[in-house]
């Protein structure tokens, strides 16, 4: 199944999401066509259960789908409308059409009543923001906000301000009985599996220039000192894939706390430096606009702060390592942070 799922998501993605689309994209161009492609696909359906029309499917088997989102930096929030769907259906609400992204740490609710929401993944091509407002979530339409670009050159994030409650915004309890999982999870599973895809495109495009590169009589892949580069590379992308799936790993549609806080600040961790290899092997090109490498190194740069840093996801497995006095470091490690434990 993965292999299933791994070669018709890759096929659509590398159809849809070029690097001449993403670029235009990022430079303002209309989205629809690209989000049609990925609508009439049924993938953003299939952690919805099959009774509501979806494949039922769980994180782990989608997390191939998520993976390749990542590797094309596709501009759309694909991973996060997965999640939000199945999540919003859990909640008894009927998903609207449209590019959902998830805000799980970046909005909270001002003393006016206004509704802020800060440096949003995708919130510059997303028609609605899941947004986690403490009591309460809420489904927020993005048309009604007052929007800025938040970020560097080519940054789809975008701040967002609803100065009021808009007429079409739904309100979703949180808590029992529905028990349903922190957005801020949701949101650290998808950023963190979409940076394990963007770090293995890294990779492989530098692996693919070290061997084509020539300098003083060779390829430059043959020289120690690029080869310890690529290795510590290699190395970082590999963990990052590791933490992504153990993030996506479980029985159910939803992520769990503890495995999300492992890939996210994994990830998170490794970007810079895989980011900045990247561009240290490549030299003068790796910069230029027209080559593809910053289509990708943007995006780790730009998904690692976004939904919580390294620093932010490892503090919430040290406060859960506290909790749990009773047990070593290692039997917690056992117990709590391995995929067999859930």
């Amino acid at each position: 199944m993965d292999n299933l799922f791994s070669e018709s998501v890759e096929r659509l993605f590398s159809q849809v999401a070029t690097p001449v689309a993403i670029r235009a994209i990022e430079q303002g161009a209309s989205t629809n066509a690209m989000w049609q492609e990925l609508e009439q696909s049924g993938y953003l359906d299939a952690l919805v259960p099959e009774a509501q029309d979806g494949a039922g499917l769980t994180l782990a088997q989608v997390f191939p789908m998520l993976l390749s989102a990542g590797k094309h930096a596709v501009p759309l929030p694909f991973a996060q409308t997965m999640l939000a769907r199945a999540w919003l259906t859990a909640a008894g609400v009927v998903p609207p059409s449209g590019a959902i992204t998830i805000a799980g740490l970046e909005a909270s609710l001002l003393q006016n009543g206004a509704i802020q929401a800060d440096t949003v993944p995708f919130g510059w091509v997303s028609q609605w923001v899941l947004a986690d407002l403490g009591d309460y979530a809420a489904l927020l339409p993005v048309a009604d906000a007052d929007s800025e670009h938040a970020g560097g050159y080519g940054s789809l994030c975008a701040t967002l301000r609803w100065n009021e409650w808009p007429a079409t915004a739904v309100k979703i309890p949180l808590g029992s009985p529905l028990s349903l999982p922190d957005l801020a999870v949701l949101a650290a599973a998808a950023l963190a599996s979409l940076m394990a895809g963007a770090a293995d495109r890294v990779l492989a495009l530098t692996l693919d220039y070290a061997n084509q590169r020539s300098q003083f009589g060779k390829h430059i892949g043959k020289f120690q000192a690029v080869q310890s580069q690529i290795s510590v590379m290699a190395e970082r992308t590999w963990a990052c894939r590791m933490a992504a799936q153990l993030a996506c790993q479980g029985k159910a549609w939803a992520p769990q706390l503890l495995l999300a806080a492992v890939g996210k600040s994994r990830c998170s961790e490794a970007a810079a430096i895989i980011a900045d290899i990247g561009h240290a092997v490549h030299g003068a090109i790796g910069v230029t606009q027209e080559y593809d490498l910053q289509l990708y190194t943007r995006r780790l740069r730009e998904w690692r702060l976004c939904g919580g840093g390294e620093t932010y996801w490892a503090s919430r497995i040290g406060a859960q390592l506290l909790h749990h006095s009773d047990k070593s470091a290692l039997a917690f490690i056992c117990d709590e942070l391995s995929a067999g434990s859930q």
